[in-house]
């Protein structure tokens, strides 16, 4: 029997798939429990360090799921998830929002930054998805190069970034449906004075849209890719219209006589918030396991997706600020009101059609990907196993993607577009960030084989590029106007490090197939503009954030941690009776030949 057989066999047995909970010995009886939380120290120390390898995630942890996922997808469908799960809400709703209040006409600028974080971010996420090819993205890779626990703090905000930004396209799903019917959006919801005012408009179409997409995505990955490319392509025919026609009515004094109001906080806070337009590009790294040739088809898709959504999003920003002032951008529906605005009302139906069209897809894409990280973390044990089932009907993770989507109805039935877009670039830019820093770790270290010298420099190497991003980032938002020689320090301390890794620390791995170019130069300038975003975003999202986290923490220090533990040991165990089983077979073999 070989080793991931035995560890499917061994998961089955417990319970894994059986629809029990919490399977694991940790939690048989509440006096397992209660000595399992005494265990907790020497537990955690445990996991802290524990790093998972690439073969476990690809074959052991897979088998767990009972049907395979089937392997449909090629570039084609990569690229077409990629621009539906990018293009939609941000582009249609945030715009407005961010010229009016943050950036003015130099909107244009902020898309140019988050749109250089996210591709900086797709290199990073492509070659992990290459050489881990897995449902799991970006928590697999963490838990193979940062361990158990920070791949835990992950996976918590990777389900938090999913549900937030689903319901935040599903409540704007639902203004633009009130658009193209002649509507304000809040005619559509429930007001529930009672409740707090970003929490009182309650939202019952995106409640059954969300239902809709959950049904949809359950049925079929290859048939939800064929959707989403026939949506997209109404979409872009819908895109080139507006561009078109905005371009006509185009004043050029509305976009250069006050082109940046709000200066240079103003660009860099309002691309903070428009991050919230590209997410949904790391949903495609998690269809590598259903992806034909993960090493062709995830570069080209993901590469090619990110490169025509930034360019769509900056000509579609200029194209709003030449037909309006920013100062009468309409912040919820910019571009319907901007055609009303400059004489062409019959056209906001035709750009509300096109923004439904987006979101849907946007939502599609999402839920696909959600899931499949859901899957994955389950695999591990650090979400109840159960949720890891995959149907062998529908070939999809069935249970995981309607445990996802009830989360994301709940979020959307009550919360304001403004809280989720905020909090949902947090958790997004805190992932990417920890992502490409485990690509240098990836590159850098190999355990066993790297030497304790150059896992120092490694190690003093990340690390002054994590404070100087830091302390960039926190200087820029606390101290408005300062000087720049504190910038000279920090930027200097990150280019220093940087330069060190590349001339002092050899390679210690070269991708087998598709590896990032400029390593170490691109990872750490992912880093680097990730956490200065981050510095840019407003004091209360990050109180959410912490608060979401230490949820997090309580969870794990209580749950995840002694289910991941109780699963290593026992897939330790599986593989040393493998082992045994293995060398019997060949004491066997060897006497026969005798």
């Amino acid at each position: 029997m070989e080793y991931g057989e035995a560890a499917d066999v061994g998961v089955r047995r417990r319970g894994c798939c059986g629809g029990d909970v919490f399977p694991e010995p940790s939690f048989a009886s509440w006096g397992a429990y209660g000595r399992a939380l005494l265990e907790t120290g020497p537990r955690l120390k445990d996991r802290l360090t524990a790093r998972s390898h690439a073969d476990v995630e690809v074959h052991d942890l897979r088998g767990r799921s009972g049907a395979e996922m089937r392997r449909e997808l090629n570039w084609w469908d990569l690229a077409w998830f990629g621009v539906g799960a990018v293009i939609g809400a941000g582009i249609f709703v945030l715009t407005g929002q961010e010229a009016k209040e943050a950036a003015g006409p130099a909107v244009v600028l902020s898309y140019a930054v988050s749109g250089v974080s996210a591709m900086l971010s797709v290199f990073c996420y492509t070659e992990f998805a290459i050489e881990i090819p897995v449902a799991g993205g970006s928590f697999a890779y963490l838990r193979v190069e940062l361990g158990d626990f920070m791949a835990f703090i992950a996976a918590g905000n990777i389900l938090l970034e999913y549900c937030i930004g689903g319901a935040a396209v599903a409540r704007a799903w639902t203004s633009y449906f009130a658009t193209l019917l002649n509507h304000h959006p809040n005619d559509f919801r429930i007001h529930a004075t009672s409740l707090a005012e970003d929490y009182s408009r309650l939202d019952p179409i995106a409640v059954v849209v969300i239902t809709l997409i959950c049904i949809f995505a359950v049925i079929s990955t290859k048939g939800s890719s064929r959707f989403n490319y026939v949506l997209s392509i109404v979409h872009f025919a819908v895109i080139i219209f507006i561009i078109g026609a905005g371009l006509s009515k185009a004043n050029l004094s509305n976009l250069t006589d006050d082109f940046a109001p709000f200066g240079a906080h103003g660009i860099f806070a309002a691309s903070a918030v428009l991050f919230f337009a590209y997410i949904g590009f790391d949903a495609v790294s998690t269809m590598a396991e259903e992806t034909k040739n993960p090493a062709k088809d995830i570069p080209i898709g993901l590469v090619s997706a990110m490169a025509v959504t930034t360019v769509v999003y900056c000509v579609l920003a200029v194209t709003l600020c030449l037909m309006q002032p920013y100062q009468d951008i309409d912040a919820d529906a910019p571009f319907s009101v901007a055609f009303t605005a400059v004489g062409m009302d019959w056209a906001k139906y035709i750009v509300a059609f096109g923004a439904l069209k987006g979101m849907t897809t946007v939502l599609l894409v999402n839920s696909v990907g959600q899931a499949r990280y859901l899957t994955h973390i389950a695999r591990a044990h650090m979400a109840p196993p159960c949720l890891a089932v995959v149907s062998p009907r529908w070939g999809t993770p069935v249970r995981a993607t309607v445990a996802m989507l009830t989360a994301t109805a709940c979020i959307a039935f009550f919360t304001d577009l403004g809280i989720l877009s905020n909090l949902l670039s947090i958790s997004t830019l805190f992932i990417f960030m920890l992502v490409a820093v485990a690509l240098l770790v990836r590159r850098y270290y190999v355990s066993g084989e790297t030497s304790n010298t150059n896992r120092t420099k490694l190690v003093s190497c990340v690390v002054v590029i994590l404070v100087s991003s830091i302390a960039t980032a926190s200087y820029w938002g606390l101290a408005a106007g300062g000087g720049w020689v504190v910038y000279a320090v920090t930027v200097l301390a990150w280019f220093a490090a940087t330069l060190y890794l590349q001339l002092a620390v050899p390679k210690a791995r070269v991708p087998e197939k598709w590896g990032v170019p400029l390593v170490p130069w691109l990872p750490s300038a992912s880093i680097f503009i990730n956490i200065f975003l981050l510095g840019s975003i407003d004091g209360k999202s990050f109180m959410r954030f912490t608060i979401w986290t230490v949820a997090l923490l309580a969870y794990y220090f209580f749950v995840g941690l002694h289910a991941s533990y109780d699963t290593a040991k026992a897939l330790a165990a599986e593989a040393a009776v493998a082992k045994v089983e293995e060398g019997g077979r060949k004491d066997v073999t060897a006497g026969t030949g005798n």
